[in-house]
């Protein structure tokens, strides 16, 4: 069985993503990992390259910076990625530069790789998430968070990005048969320094948004201001092993009062119907569980 990891990153440094640390996370079971590092203005090429690992390929991209709808360019990056894996490849695990996969998650990822290989029925392997917000002690609990999302995928080339890169389908626009997996992705989207995480929301609000939108909406301040959350809960787990060295280096302050949370009516009315079934009312699903 052959796996290859995908990924793809621009501006790592300006943004303090922790791509180097989501590579790295997948990397022990993957055979290649294909980075397409796209046109920065920092020096994200060098950081990819100095991983030094015989198994990084690294492909060098130009985003279209006029795809400034629905996040597509995300979706195209992803592609490009995905594309220059090895044909010989039998799985393809995707990584965004902002996640990670805990190592004691590696041998159930690779046992799932090895029982639904051959099977035809199974095009994807599903994780659940943990998504942290502003600090690494915090994760978020109300409902703009996805619970789920695919992050392995069968190589095949009618597998395609889909929408923002969140997930994927196959042609011509199907969703893919997944199994859910017992293995968490980590989400370290909303967690870096407040100016770093300001920029970063400035960016890439202009692959969903006109300039006139950001203007209105995106507060000008120089630092993002991580108060304004509806509902935390504190992480009681470890992190991954790769995330150490970033987390000691945190040189900035966030705690939230838990007796604060703030879910809307309708979200109060989920969480009791999910507590008591395990079914969560309206939930978007880019997958159809097997």
């Amino acid at each position: 069985m052959k796996v290859s990891g995908f990924t793809f990153v621009r501006n790592a440094i300006k943004y303090d993503y922790p791509v180097v640390e989501a590579i790295k996370s997948i990397l022990p079971i993957c055979d290649e990992v294909v980075v397409a590092v796209g046109n920065s203005e920092d020096e994200t090429l060098q950081l990819i390259q100095n991983i030094k690992s015989p198994k990084i390929k690294i492909i060098e991209t130009t985003w279209d910076d006029t795809l400034r709808e629905g996040g597509r360019v995300l979706a195209v990056e992803t592609d490009k990625a995905f594309n220059a894996i090895s044909p010989d490849s039998d799985w393809a695990f995707y990584i965004q530069g902002d996640e990670c996969l805990h190592e004691k998650y590696l041998n159930v990822v690779k046992e799932a790789m090895t029982k639904y290989g051959d099977d035809p029925d199974v095009e994807g392997l599903l994780f659940r998430y943990l998504h942290f917000y502003g600090s690494y002690d915090y994760v978020g609990e109300s409902y703009r968070w996805y619970r789920r999302e695919v992050r392995v995928v069968k190589n095949r080339k009618d597998i395609f990005s889909y929408r923002d890169a969140q997930g994927f389908r196959k042609k011509p626009d199907e969703k893919l048969n997944v199994k859910l997996i017992d293995a968490e992705i980590y989400h370290y989207g909303y967690v870096r320094e407040p100016k770093a995480m300001q920029g970063k929301q400035k960016s890439f609000n202009k692959y969903w948004h006109s300039d006139q939108w950001i203007e209105k909406n995106v507060a000008p301040d120089d630092e993002f201001d991580y108060s304004n959350i509806d509902a935390l809960t504190t992480f009681k787990g470890t992190h991954p092993e790769v995330m150490r060295k970033r987390i000691d280096a945190m040189n900035w302050k966030f705690s939230y009062d838990l007796s604060k949370k703030k879910f809307k009516s309708k979200d109060q009315l989920k969480r009791i119907v999910e507590k008591l079934t395990g079914w969560r009312p309206g939930e978007y699903k880019n997958y159809k569980l097997r």
